[in-house]
């Protein structure tokens, strides 16, 4: 396993092109290789520290451009309960334009056809259908997260990413319970993939979706999504095993022993302290859904649901 982390001070282009090289085979692209690039999209128009910044997106995409013309942007209609469509996010953070000027494709993954995958879990037969053409289409795929707190599951960076290839918001709700096992499943099902983490900004405090931001300037690349996250954990000031979906990875696939991972410098000399989670009162009523199957039915699928938001609503001053 490799991680290149580095300043973002000689810019994204630059960073990036040093990464890939550092990563050597394991982010060799062909000509023929189909790209997928699956940011971070969870607001309506772009919030640093929430989002991948379109920055760095657009230098992937450059730098994918040298060796291949096969490259699809790719994220889902977002927002949970209030769900809202990629498409608009898309125009708003100027991501069709990107597209054209570069020649690739802007898939929003909620339009596209699907195949599940099955697995079991806790006396329970899942399936959780997941685009096709990232299943069968797709020679390497890339996550471009952002590191920062999450109110649910403590942060929110490669592995949390793939949240957003389940297609449809309200399935996402109903699968919280069984989060630790199905964000598991997800990214095993997946192609060989990349984390390139853009650090420009984090959010701390309250993420994912609000907080406050902190200004990083760093960009982490690896090869294996939860060996970056607990990496990228650290480098927050978090212990890795107190984030429930890394625990729950770590017992089924062992913890990552740093002693076996090429570095090209020391990740340490990114450490921030700055990140902590902490929770409001408004923020337990979604903590709670997420962690029980019998409350995420009375909170987001029962003639109780509207009711209980409107009501939320009154203390809680909606995200967007």
């Amino acid at each position: 396993m490799k991680i290149f982390v580095d300043s973002l001070s000689a810019g994204y282009a630059s960073t990036i092109a040093s990464a890939f090289e550092f990563m050597g085979n394991s982010a060799r692209i062909k000509s023929s290789d189909r790209i997928a690039i699956k940011p971070n999209l969870t607001f309506p128009v772009f919030r640093r520290g929430v989002m991948t910044n379109p920055e760095c997106i657009e230098a992937l995409i450059a730098y994918f451009k040298n060796f291949t013309d096969h490259i699809t942007i790719c994220e889902s209609d977002s927002g949970g309960y209030n769900r809202f469509s990629m498409d608009e996010v898309f125009a708003n953070i100027g991501m069709n334009e990107i597209a054209q000027r570069y020649g690739v494709k802007v898939v929003n993954m909620s339009t596209v056809p699907s195949r599940p995958i099955r697995f079991h879990h806790v006396f329970r037969n899942l399936s959780v259908p997941l685009p096709s053409f990232l299943l069968d289409e797709t020679d390497l795929f890339v996550t471009v997260p952002v590191p920062k707190v999450h109110s649910n599951t403590g942060i929110s960076v490669s592995l949390k990413n793939q949240w957003g290839i389940i297609q449809q918001p309200d399935l996402r709700l109903k699968l919280h319970p069984y989060f630790n096992e199905v964000i598991y499943q997800v990214n095993k099902a997946l192609p060989q993939s990349i984390s390139v983490v853009d650090g420009r900004y984090g959010l701390t405090r309250s993420g994912p979706m609000r907080g406050d931001v902190l200004d990083l300037e760093w960009m982490l690349v690896g090869d294996d999504f939860f060996g970056v996250d607990q990496v990228v954990c650290r480098m927050m000031g978090f212990d890795p095993a107190t984030i429930p979906h890394l625990r729950h990875v770590a017992r089924r696939d062992g913890w990552l022993d740093l002693q076996r991972v090429k570095f090209n410098k020391d990740f340490r000399l990114f450490v921030n302290h700055g990140f902590y989670l902490e929770r409001e009162w408004t923020d337990y009523p979604g903590l709670l859904t997420f962690n029980s199957r019998t409350l995420a039915y009375v909170g987001y699928e029962s003639l109780l649901a509207r009711p209980l938001h409107w009501l939320l609503y009154r203390f809680r001053e909606p995200f967007y």
